[in-house]
């Protein structure tokens, strides 16, 4: 089951309040026009509210909704004018009498058309300043319709092309010209006509995902909203996120002063436009407690279940008053859903385990929450179809999943300490969760504290191991100590298959896993000379099979940066780290053995004569050399390679 990420009519967020509220101030006055804003964060459930008002009027004749997106505009050369036509192209489509008022439509046509050629001649933008097109302008717009003549597709008119040309040069000559203003005034006045033929008392144009598009296009659109602010019946509903908004007039206006007074031009222009805002509050820990709840009992039992719905009308009750954090119980999902009910149980459990870290770290929003889920149902699925799915269990998943999403830094520790451990567990995170279920010292009883303390006169209290630096860090997080008091506890779980599922962001299962600790010395010896250097003594203190592990992890670093030209980061610490540990001598010669020699620089005869103790190391140094002396696609190792070998004879 995974949770479709779109909008829908099935409100399980009590968004249909804000939607109600925004129905009713749109009925209180239809005659007026009036722009209102719905904001909030991405995810948030904007579109969704949309959703909710387009079903709130339907089967209402006298309210004619129709729906755009922003994105539709994106490709257009005018999103302006796109949106425009688009709005009076819908109106005749949902109104079909009005191809019998031939007149109204083809004079708001009309209109459109001369801002549209208008706007392809450069003169639209030009005489919003100067009121007057200039007869050079004129002449451009002619000669921009007669240029396309030859394809009508780029004037999308309602009439015959020759008939648009010789009504166009009517309509801008000279003598009877009409300013940009006095035009878009006729416009309004015939699209007031049209709506008045269409028997329409109120349209109520609904704009979504406007803060997804480029600024050039959330701006053409906002003027185009613009246009119709003082046409009568016209409502314009904007689902939209101000700060993207507001980023997009800074970009389209960028030689505009930051600020005017106390606020600035950005907000200003949204406000000038959105007279009516509505925002989206984001989900507290007990709403979030029952959206998770319901998101997973409707994946789990249908949308469509009787019971499933009442279950909603329960959860809508509850969010009516979320102060009084009432979130689903079992009691309640047994009594809607019936024999359905043990399908939720995960449901209602995983909501609250984790719905209190879940509502902090998604801060509230339903979309991240939902990808959330999706991410936590799909990595279940996929240790299923790997065969280790029964080794999953959905709380510790979720848990783990909760710290990987929102306190990464925890995640990481954790899984690096897990997956060396030989049974798959984080010792700290065990003293951590203990350390929260222990009874605090401070609450016994006064009369019990003396009790003891006169019992232990003459005795030392056992000394108690000091905690290491990783779990006195963990203490001082609040987010760390919220996290680990999520239940199921950890402590005595092997986290491997569970860091195995989400090795889909990190593998912590390749070499430095299997390094565990020394991973951290790993590092180090790729540094510089000198600092490797320092790490000797550190080095002599090694177990063999550490130190074979370090040396495979050095020398695997170095094989895959495949650059041999000059010498590698790793090759200083590889020296220390066989002066230190000599018996890895051998796996030094089976590593310059495997060098390209026909890509390696002259480094790499050099250096390793002072660490190469054991004849049998020596003696395959030397026979290398030779076979270096000898190469003919590389002189520059040639030649390294003999002056080294007669340095070494005369040596010995």
């Amino acid at each position: 089951m995974i949770l479709a990420d779109n909008e829908t009519k099935v409100d399980l967020l009590n968004n249909e309040a804000i939607a109600t509220t925004i129905i009713g101030l749109l009925q209180e006055r239809p005659d007026r026009p009036v722009t209102i804003g719905v904001h909030g964060d991405w995810g948030a459930g904007k579109s969704s509210v949309l959703e909710m008002i387009e079903a709130g009027f339907d089967g209402n004749d006298k309210v004619l909704c129709l729906k755009f997106n922003g994105w539709r505009f994106q490709g257009f050369e005018d999103a302006k004018i796109a949106l425009i036509e688009g709005i009076v192209t819908g109106l005749v489509e949902k109104r079909p009498a009005l191809t019998k008022a031939g007149t109204a439509v083809k004079d708001v046509f009309k209109r459109i058309d001369w801002l549209k050629v208008a706007k392809k001649a450069g003169g639209l933008a030009l005489t919003t300043f100067t009121g007057i097109p200039t007869p050079e302008q004129i002449n451009g717009i002619v000669r921009a319709l007669e240029g396309i003549i030859a394809d009508p597709g780029k004037l999308a008119t309602r009439e015959n092309i020759t008939d648009v040309i010789d009504g166009v040069k009517s309509v801008l000559k000279p003598a009877d010209t009409k300013n940009v203003p006095e035009e878009v005034e006729e416009f309004r006045k015939a699209f007031d006509k049209l709506l008045k033929e269409a028997g329409v008392e109120q349209l109520v144009v609904l704009i979504d995902d406007l803060d997804r598009c480029l600024p050039d296009t959330a701006i053409e659109t906002l003027e185009a909203i613009r246009l119709f602010v003082f046409t009568a019946r016209t409502a314009f509903v904007v689902a939209a996120d101000e700060a993207m908004i507001e980023y997009a007039v800074r970009k389209h206006f960028p030689d505009l002063p930051e600020t005017t007074g106390p606020r600035d031009y950005a907000r200003n222009y949204l406000e000038k436009l959105i007279q009516v805002p509505f925002r989206i509050p984001s989900l507290g820990e007990a709403e979030t407690r029952i959206y998770v709840t319901l998101l997973l009992a409707g994946a789990e039992v249908g949308e469509s279940d009787d019971g499933y719905n009442e279950l909603i009308k329960v959860a809508r009750e509850r969010l009516k008053r979320p102060w009084a954090s009432e979130p689903l119980d079992n009691a309640i999902v047994n009594k809607t859903l019936g024999d359905n009910a043990k399908k939720a149980h995960n449901a209602l459990m995983l909501s609250d385990q984790i719905g209190p870290t879940l509502a902090s770290g998604a801060k509230g929003n339903p979309r991240q929450i939902k990808r959330f889920l999706n991410a936590l149902l799909l990595r279940q699925r996929t240790a299923d179809a790997r065969g280790f799915g029964d080794e999953i269990k959905l709380p510790i998943l979720a848990k783990l999943m909760l710290a990987e999403r929102f306190i990464p830094s925890l995640f990481d520790q954790i899984a690096t300490v897990a997956v060396t451990h030989a049974k798959g567990h984080c010792e700290d995170l065990a003293l951590l969760e203990k350390s929260l279920t222990k009874v605090d010292a401070g609450a016994t009883s006064s009369s019990t504290k003396s009790k003891s303390t006169d019992e232990g006169k003459g005795s030392k209290a056992p000394a108690t191991a000091p905690e290491s630096v990783v779990l006195a860090e963990w203490k001082s997080s609040p987010a760390i100590l919220a996290w680990a008091n999520v239940q199921p506890s950890l402590a005595e779980v092997d986290l491997r298959p569970y860091l195995f599922a989400t090795k889909d962001k990190k593998d912590y299962f390749g070499p430095a896993s299997v390094l565990g600790h020394l991973a951290v010395v790993a590092e180090k010896l790729l540094g510089a000379k000198l600092s490797v250097q320092a790490l000797e003594p550190e080095l002599r203190l090694l177990a063999q099979p550490e130190a074979e592990k370090l040396f495979e992890a050095v020398r695997a670093k170095i094989m895959s940066g495949d650059t041999f030209d000059t010498q590698p980061a790793g090759i200083d610490g590889l020296i220390v780290l066989i002066k230190a540990q000599p018996s890895l001598q051998g796996k030094l010669l089976d590593f310059l053995e495997a060098l390209p020699s026909s890509r390696c620089g002259p480094w790499v005869v050099g250096g390793w004569q002072s660490i190469l103790k054991e004849s049998d190391a020596r003696n395959r140094f030397d026979q290398l050399l030779a076979g270096w002396a000898k190469v003919t696609n590389n002189p520059m190792l040639k030649a390294a390679a003999e002056g080294t070998s007669k340095t070494s004879g005369k040596n010995r």
